[in-house]
């Protein structure tokens, strides 16, 4: 989908911002199927009908999907992989809380599967689905850059205020640090995505809370949805890797995360990535990193060269080509 969750007043979606843009500064010949805006103007059965007809007239390399919700089916996976004849990949995108309720359905559906969550791998294999293998999020190089050596602020967060987020930047600002926050729902509203990239590059601190929030409905599958309301408690969504932890620091940003599973297969915590357990350990981590100023940006700029080496989406879609025996990348 082009826009995010669909809305063109939400702005490009991240598959739209990372996905697309690195397959074409790839220099990839991409053909584009917003199935979300074709369900939105010509109804769900339309739809599915003409993404079977663009595969079939375009003849891909290969078909890649990142499915929603329930808008694509199983038939309609399995016709395009029949009628386009090249290999077809989903990108599983949460299977750390989807993977019981959509992801163990669709996975079959497609020649390879791939996932950003290691501990989904056993649950495949014990659902006896093994067309899978483990890909991470990673920095979209035509989209992130560093900008500038300069500092321009001292404590940043970019994303919205889900969960325990307001208060944890009220308790930073409470002991003295000046933070500055941008995303839908925070004073200084959002922020478009130039301006990202360089508060990224000229941030002292780069803030990154894990996005463990309870999911709202709107923005939730639908089966997962009737399950969730028939309960008095919602779990909050497990912490997890995501985008930002490559972004920031492939901005040559100074990047300090909460500590989440794995992550250590990524970076080297402490050298190439800041972490810390807990708001009281944020407070003294932000002023530990503030009054060591050397060490920050020395941490910044290992974590910029190791992103550069190794966690780039050319890096992450070079590796998916080869698992799925598409042609060989340019």
């Amino acid at each position: 989908m082009a826009h995010d969750y669909g809305k063109p007043e939400r702005g490009p979606s991240f598959e739209q911002t990372n996905f697309h843009s690195a397959l074409t500064g790839m220099g990839h010949e991409v053909v584009q199927f917003d199935f979300m805006e074709r369900e939105r103007v010509a109804g769900r059965e339309q739809m599915r009908s003409e993404v079977v007809s663009i595969a079939s007239d375009t003849r891909p390399d290969l078909t890649f999907f990142c499915l929603f919700t329930d808008q694509l089916d199983v038939p309609t996976i399995e016709a395009v992989r029949r009628e386009g004849g090249a290999p077809t990949v989903n990108w599983f995108t949460d299977d750390h809380w989807r993977f019981d309720d959509f992801s163990r359905h669709m996975a079959p559906a497609f020649d390879l599967a791939v996932t950003t969550d290691p501990d989904a791998l056993p649950k495949y294999a014990a659902a006896g689905i093994e067309n899978v293998k483990l890909t991470q999020w990673a920095c979209n190089r035509y989209a992130y850059r560093k900008v500038s050596d300069a500092i321009e602020h001292e404590v940043t967060f970019v994303g919205q205020p889900h969960g325990n987020r307001p208060e944890l930047i009220q308790q930073l600002r409470d002991a003295g640090h000046d933070v500055e926050a941008w995303g839908l729902g925070w004073p200084n509203g959002r922020i478009d995505h130039d301006d990202m990239v360089r508060v990224f590059s000229t941030s002292r601190i780069n803030l990154n809370p894990s996005n463990s929030s309870i999911p709202k409905a709107p923005h939730t599958p639908r089966a997962l949805v009737g399950k969730l309301l028939g309960r008095g408690k919602v779990a909050p969504r497990p912490p997890q890797i995501k985008g930002r932890n490559f972004e920031v620091p492939g901005c040559g940003g100074f990047i300090l995360t909460e500590r989440v599973p794995h992550l250590e297969r990524y970076f080297e915590l402490g050298r190439e990535a800041a972490v810390y357990d807990g708001n009281e350990d944020l407070i003294e981590q932000v002023g530990y990193w503030l009054s060591h100023e050397d060490e920050r940006a020395a941490v910044a700029d290992a974590g910029y060269r190791r992103v550069l080496a190794e966690h780039t989406y050319d890096h992450r879609f070079n590796q998916i080509f080869e698992w799925a025996g598409a042609a060989a990348p340019r």
